[in-house]
């Protein structure tokens, strides 16, 4: 929700904010192991702080495919990369650079200051008050984190304004690039919640009849809809892929996984755009560059 006259978004207080976030990120990356996809790093974190199922699944304002959790997170991973204490590979997997490896503790404050300055050439501060300081801090209206660029928005609405058909072939596609064969798209209504089937062999020997599901719309896909599709797969389907353009609560993750019943692989809106970019479906890379003006300023 916006605050129109003080041009800020409102958000849950209970929910940490990126500032207290950037030291979690690290000692999180540090249990495991150094490195860590963006999952693991939230679903850690979420551990560590014991956040309630209501603040992880709180939805981020701007966006329908990521909770307030995640974008908070995303903005602590973008601070810590600019101090080069962390950085990203094409994967997707985050890292503790070597620099800071062997680092137990790191100073906040100043991987915050870091960041401000290379943001003041655009709003002129560098040496804002401690008041001042929270003030930027909480407003980020005019930016977003590194690794949530304006194509991401774009592709998400283009996604949202599919034909429902076109998205499910597009899910097709999109399986087929990971490994599946045999993917077929079910057209059918009353279809038990299965929009397609597929077939995936792994290291060219073992094989897997795979169902999928297919949700394309703005929100948070809960427990009781996993539920539903587990109980729509039939006795020869041995796995079951849920597809949403959303995000899954924590409770449905908890359901997709639970050991004493069928796993089901969650695929969201996050992991959805990904993937479409690393295969580039309906995706072209243009390279681009990042200018270390403080580069050109030491030489």
């Amino acid at each position: 929700m916006e605050d129109k006259r003080m041009g800020r978004r409102k958000i849950d207080s209970r929910i940490p904010r990126y500032q207290n976030l950037i030291d979690v990120t690290f000692q999180v990356l540090k249990m495991l192991g150094g490195s860590g996809t963006v999952q693991e790093i939230t679903n850690k974190t979420v551990e560590l702080l014991n956040l309630s199922d209501d603040i992880v699944d709180f939805p981020h304002s701007d966006s329908g495919n990521q909770s307030e959790l995640e974008y908070q997170l995303a903005w602590a991973r973008t601070y810590l990369k600019n101090s080069k204490v962390i950085m990203n590979s094409e994967r997707g997997v985050w890292s503790i650079t070597s620099e800071y490896s062997g680092i137990d503790n790191i100073d906040v404050k100043t991987i915050i200051k870091k960041t401000l300055d290379k943001r003041s050439n655009k709003v002129q501060i560098k040496d804002a008050t401690n008041e001042q300081q929270e003030n930027l801090n909480d407003d980020n209206s005019d930016e977003v984190p590194e690794e949530i660029r304006p194509w991401r928005k774009r592709i998400t609405d283009v996604l949202m304004n599919m034909d429902p058909y076109g998205f499910e072939r597009l899910s097709q596609r999109l399986l087929r690039e990971c490994g599946f064969s045999q993917v077929v798209v079910t057209k059918k209504s009353g279809d038990g919640g299965i929009d397609g089937t597929g077939k995936l062999r792994i290291n060219g020997i073992f094989s897997f009849n795979v169902a999928f599901q297919c949700k394309r719309y703005k929100g948070v896909v809960g427990p009781g809809e996993i539920r539903d599709f587990r109980g729509s797969l039939t006795t020869d389907i041995e796995k079951g892929v849920f597809i949403t353009t959303g995000t899954f609560s924590k409770a449905a993750s908890e359901e997709a996984s639970n050991p004493g019943k069928q796993q089901i692989d969650l695929i969201d809106g996050e992991d959805f755009i990904n993937k479409l970019a690393e295969y580039e479906i309906g995706l072209r890379e243009i390279k681009d560059y990042e200018i270390d003006e403080e580069f050109f300023k030491t030489i």
